[in-house]
């Protein structure tokens, strides 16, 4: 597919592109080949123009944040990715108490933002490594808490650039879903309401769960985080050591001895590594256990 259209247009409309980007770069995974197109643009007019003629060029983009749910192939893609994360990404407390968010503000970001006003309710989120885009689109959670306790609204656009906006029980935010992993749009805003706290509580959690996170969690080594969903009545993690699967490796990939939730990047790994780790222990688990685990992590590309 011939590219230069589009990227002529962005370029116009003042955006970044990068020819050939190697999603390795952008992905937590560290694994990946390249984009045959990256733009990132500087605002949502930009967006919705770069969105509006990918559409009439036939080209559905593939939207990326902090690439931390997400695994590309090694062949890469012959698409257009649309960066979110522009550094222009802003966060405000309007008037009435709502925390305005860019949708390619970082979670840390957004956290920090709410410890820096004194309110309370994002502790579990502290520590979370994606986007505040990405987390709204699959409802992240840890440690008793979810996007749906804190998230009221979110504004997007659709694929051909038309703005809109979903409120409350329009999200559908449940188990590691909403409405826009179902509908496509593009989060571009989110609007979160929290609770008025101590600032020094506040930070003594943040830092509690930090630590947790740490002390039980492969940090060190790059992953997607949690690689599989929880099955119901069951803890993924769990299953996945009683089937003796803890330290199993296929090339760079490596179910972490640590965390058996957790596959990682030992160095060197492929996208192709992990998927076969990926289903190694699916098929494991299943034989032994009677339980097919769902990846958490979007595999993208053939």
């Amino acid at each position: 597919m011939n590219f230069d259209n589009v990227c002529s247009f962005a370029l116009d409309q003042g955006c970044e592109v990068i020819r050939n980007a190697p999603l390795s770069r952008y992905t937590t995974f560290r694994t990946g080949g390249e984009a045959a197109v990256m733009i990132i643009p500087q605002n949502d007019v930009m967006l919705a123009a770069v969105l509006k003629n990918l559409s009439m060029n036939g080209i559905d983009p593939l939207i990326l944040g902090n690439g931390s749910n997400m695994l590309v192939s090694d062949n890469g893609l012959d698409n257009v990715v649309i960066n979110m994360c522009r550094p222009s990404a802003g966060i405000r407390l309007t008037d009435d108490g709502i925390i305005e968010c860019d949708a390619g503000v970082t979670m840390s970001k957004l956290c920090n933002f709410a410890l820096e006003k004194s309110l309370t309710g994002l502790e579990f989120a502290f520590g979370i490594p994606g986007t505040a885009g990405g987390a709204a689109f699959m409802n992240a959670g840890a440690y008793g808490g979810e996007m749906k306790d804190v998230l009221v609204a979110c504004s997007h656009l659709d694929r051909n650039g038309e703005p809109g906006m979903l409120k409350g029980d329009e999200l559908e935010l449940g188990y590691r879903t909403s409405a826009y992993e179902k509908n496509g749009y593009i989060i571009t805003k989110l609007y979160l309401k929290l609770a008025g706290g101590s600032r020094e509580k506040i930070h003594a959690e943040m830092q509690e769960l930090l630590q947790r996170r740490r002390d039980k969690q492969p940090l060190e080594y790059p992953s997607a985080g949690s690689t599989f969903k929880r099955p119901e009545g069951h803890f993924a993690g769990r299953l996945i050591e009683e089937c003796g699967l803890k330290g199993s490796s296929i090339g760079g990939a490596k179910v972490s001895e640590k965390h058996a939730g957790f596959i990682i990047n030992t160095g060197g790994a492929t996208s192709s590594d992990i998927i076969k780790l990926i289903k190694h222990v699916q098929d494991t688990v299943f034989r032994e256990k009677g339980v097919m685990l769902e990846p958490e992590v979007r595999i993208i590309g053939e």
